[in-house]
Formats: structure tokens, sequence, C-alpha cells
């Protein structure tokens, strides 16, 4: 019996316990007091209160005028006839403690193994259209630390809300266009030419990488005329960045959807002669937020909370970045996305009204169709600044230091609103202190365990979960009762760290449950069920990891 059962058939009970009472009371009242919804179970702190814990006892117990706890004792009495509830006990002031027998709580090692990789996902999320995007790095420079927390954490809050039913794409918008680009072309053609950086450009060694690529694409750069030959360097130093920074992400286990290009938004419809930005500004105005002063057009974003009025176009004609931003945000709505997430970096708080502001203007809710989401710094003890950058980390020399999976498990499994400090010591170490390896390692005993049965004769030919009966296996199918709710509790909040700590969890009590229980007979000990049924325990331990360590990005390894 897993806690979606047992919270059905509770919920059944506390229905029929309300009618009951309502007619004792001459009540002619039908609304149900509770949805099913609210009937929850949570996990008791201390195993020895039982497997699952209810308070629907104590919310039902003042609009019925009765004592909690003699509410609650007649909720337990009746879920004690209930297949595969060994215990219904009632503590403090009407929490009722659930304890299963072995054959119902051991059931879930088999389930476990049977629905393997989708063991976990869940339809929490079903029927949302979501847009989340994140990095979003300018092309004109390789990806670094500051680059690095969303990435790991954008890719896993995509993965936990795909698991979880969402419609889901995550996009990466590529900011091609503006004054930025023409710097990055100046600088490159500079470099071309033996020239030093012209001021405002950028430095470092991968603008000359860049300028010797462009050239041995374009061995006649330089004796094209200066425009001409801006627009060559721009143009090619920007596909060879770009590619740079797609290879970069997708060796960091990290794949978007959408690549979205700035520039597509200034681009003239050939049949309209407007572009999308053009465009924004008229449906604004049509929602009744644009309004015109002092020769320019506004949007008065102060009506959704933002701290001053944006103008959208000034009064040369040029249209600031926030129009840019609007005809953006009308493009998520035109590609279908319901809702749109944006994970911006700590320096970028300052968007957050301006964003939601957007959202209403152009008649969205900015209390349910927006979210923005703001990532604090991340630091490692140690880093060197990049050779070739010179005044960055970059990503991939991060990778190459630390380990793809230590990076990325060490990012996702701390809240983004919290600063965090990487020790790199620690990454590196194999030992339990370094969670990444303590979990990777129990995933890799899980598998060592399992061809070592093999080995021995031991396989699943049966399967009887009574025999589960030692501290240790209950605690351990407990926790792993859990990963479905944890998997829809990351994707409510926006936070996968809770998967990583739940592994970490289910970790210990694996390796607590190895010490105490063995699947593998000792000297001459025949096989029994008992063993063949411990290695269904095993396998399902295994799994549970390996998706926990999948949603994070991170491999699952069958040796270390």
């Amino acid at each position: 019996m897993n806690p979606d059962q047992l919270a059905d058939q509770l919920y059944a009970i506390v229905t029929r316990v309300v009618d009951a009472r309502r007619a004792e009371q001459g009540s002619t009242e039908t609304a149900p007091l509770l949805s099913r919804a609210d009937i929850r179970l949570e996990r008791p702190k201390n195993r020895d209160h039982g497997d699952w814990a209810s308070n629907a006892a104590m919310r039902l117990a003042k609009p019925l005028g009765v004592n909690p706890r003699e509410l609650a004792q007649e909720i337990a009495l009746e879920s004690e006839r209930l297949d595969g509830v060994a215990q219904a006990e009632v503590a403090g002031p009407g929490f009722i403690n659930f304890r299963l027998d072995a054959a119902a709580a051991g059931a879930l090692a088999k389930t476990i193994v049977d629905a393997g990789e989708e063991y976990g996902r869940n339809v929490t999320q079903a029927g949302r259209t979501i847009n989340l995007e994140f990095v979003s790095a300018n092309p004109t420079g390789p990806l670094h630390i500051g680059h690095t927390r969303w990435a790991a954490l954008g890719d896993s809050i995509a993965r936990v809300l795909k698991a979880s039913g969402a419609e889901l794409a995550s996009e990466y918008y590529i900011n091609d266009a503006g004054a930025q680009m023409d710097k990055f072309g100046d600088s490159v053609l500079a470099a071309a030419k033996g020239e030093p950086t012209p001021e405002g450009g950028y430095p470092g060694q991968y603008i000359a990488d860049l300028a010797a690529a462009v050239l041995e694409r374009e061995p006649d750069l330089l004796s094209l005329p200066d425009e001409d030959a801006l627009a060559t360097a721009r143009e090619l130093a920007y596909d060879l960045q770009l590619a740079e920074i797609r290879q970069s992400l997708k060796d960091f286990n990290v794949e978007f959807d959408v690549f979205f290009s700035e520039r597509t938004l200034h681009a003239k419809n050939p049949q309209t002669g407007t572009s999308l930005v053009d465009d924004a500004v008229g449906r604004l105005r049509k929602q009744g937020h644009v309004f015109d002063a002092d020769d320019a057009v506004w949007v008065r974003t102060t009506d959704f909370g933002d701290d001053k009025d944006r103008v959208i176009r000034r009064s040369n004609g040029v249209y600031t970045y926030f129009a840019a931003d609007a005809a953006y945000y009308l493009s998520k709505s035109d590609r279908g996305f319901e809702h749109k997430i944006y994970l911006l970096g700590a320096d970028h708080h300052g968007y957050v009204h301006r964003l939601r502001a957007l959202a209403g203007a152009a008649g969205d809710d900015p209390n349910r169709d927006i979210e923005v989401l703001i990532g604090q710094l991340v630091s490692v003890n140690g880093a060197r600044l990049s050779k070739r950058a010179g005044n960055i980390i970059e990503l991939t020399d991060l990778q190459k230091w630390l380990g793809t999976d230590a990076l990325r498990y060490s990012l996702g499994r701390s809240p983004a609103d919290s600063p965090l400090t990487l020790d790199p010591e620690l990454l590196r170490s194999h030992s339990n202190d370094n969670p990444v390896y303590y979990v990777q390692y129990a995933h890799a005993r899980t598998r060592s365990v399992a061809r070592n049965a093999e080995a021995a004769g031991v396989t699943r030919s049966a399967f009887a979960p009574e025999l589960l009966t030692h501290e240790t296996e209950s605690a351990l199918l407990g926790a792993l009762q859990e990963f479905p709710r944890i998997v829809a509790m990351a994707a409510e909040l926006r936070e996968p760290h809770r998967v990583a700590r739940y592994i970490e969890e289910v970790a210990g009590l694996y390796h607590k449950w190895y010490d105490n229980c063995r699947v593998i007979p000792l000297g001459e000990e025949p096989i029994t069920d008992v063993h063949r049924t411990r290695l269904w325990l095993n396998d399902a331990t295994g799994q549970v990891i390996r998706n926990g360590l999948g949603l994070l990005g991170v491999s699952a390894p069958e040796r270390m």
C-alpha cells in the first residue's frame, strides 16, 4: 500500500464519519468539509510512531463541534480494519499514526522495480504549458561561473517539472542584437588586424582565438571594406562563440529545447513591413496601458507595482530594451505558453517588478502567468581566472577541475536564493563527507549487490514482502514511498535541491540496511525467499537513487 492508496481509503472513512456525525446532530448539510486533496499523509520524524501520520481529525473537529481526540479515535478504529494497516493510534491532540503491516509496506519494492524509470513521475503539473528561460548569456564570450548555477538549477527544474507532467520548453534567449554585438565584432576585427582591444571592447585570449578562426574561414577578411569586414568578423565570431556555448552546455548535461534569437524580434515581416517589436507596442496599447508623453511612448507599468513607468520608444523613434522584452514575452504567449518562468542572476533584482508589470500590461495575471526567480552568487575556493578570458572563471575549466557530476550535484543541492561557496577539496574527495560521492557510491553498491547475487544464484524469482520485517527495511521502504511526493514538491516549489537531500537520506538508510540484512547467504546457508525478496528491495533502492540523480543531471555509476 502506497501513501496515495492509504489516503484514498482514509478519505472514504472520513467522509463516512462526517456524514454519521451530521446525521446525529440533525444537520442537513451535505457539502464536504475536506476534499481528497486535503488528506495529506506525513512521515513521522520518529519512526517508532509508525509509517504515516494524519491530522484529518484535528481539521474536522472544530467545524463538527466535537473533541479532536474523540474524533481521531473513531477514525483510527475504522482504519485498523483496512487491509494492509496493522495499527492506527491516536497521539497528542488528535494526530493519527498509521503502521502498515510488513506485506503492505514491502509490496512497494516490486512496484518500484516494475515501474523502473517511471517511478517518481506524477501528474501534479499536468495541463500546464510552461516556458522556462535560463542562462541566456550574451554570445560575446564563454560561459563562466556566473552562469553555471542557473545552468544546473534551470535544467534540474525543467526535469522535475517534466517528470510531474508539465508541457515545458527550456529556452535560451540569445542576446544577439544591439551595441554589445558591434563591440564584440570590433574586438575580433582588431585582434585579426593585430591591433589593441578597442575602448569598451572585449579583452582576452579567446578573442584572439576567435579572430584566428575567423581568418581561417574568411582569408580575405582584411581586404574587405571596413563595414563589410566588421559585419563579417562579427557574424563569423558570433557563430563560433554560440557553437562553443552550446557545446559547453551539452557537456554540462544541459539541453535546451529552444535557442531564441533576439534578432528575430527586430526583423521586418516582408508581408506587413513591421517587426515583432513594432507589433508589441500596438498590442500593449490595445490593452490600455500605453500612453504618449514628451514625444515618447510609455507603458504605465506602475499600474502593476513597478516603481516607475517605462519608456518603450524614445522621442527619437528608437526602441528601448524594454520593447524587446515586451515582444519576447508576447512571443511566448503566441507560442502557446500560458506560464513563463524567468531565472535571473543576483544582479537582476530590478527586473522582477518590470517583468511582472509587463505581464500585466500584456493582459496576463502577474500573480499567475509569470514567475521570476533570482539566483544568488556562487564561488569556488581556490578557483583560478581563465587563461583564455582573463577576468572570469570558465565553466569548462570548472568541469575539468571538479568534474561535471560533482559540480552539477553541488549546485543542485542548495536553494537558489542562498549564496554558495564550493569546497573543491571536498568535491574531489572519495569520502562519505562528499555528498555526490556518498549517493553515487550507494547506487554503485546496489549494482554490486545485484551482480554478486546473480553470481551466487539469488534471483528475483520469488517475492514475499511479508518477510521484510527488519527495522532497517521498514525505514528504507518508508523513505522509498516518498519519492513521487518529493518530485512533485520539487516541481511545485521550483526546488530541485529537495531531490538531492532526499536521495542522500535514502543512501544513508540503504547503507544501514546493507549492514544489517544480507541478500546473499553466508557460507552454506541455503537461499530462501527472504534473500530473493531482499534483492527486490536492493534493486528498488538503486532505481530510486538512479531516478533521483537523473533529475539532477548526474550520472549513476555502476561501479566505483
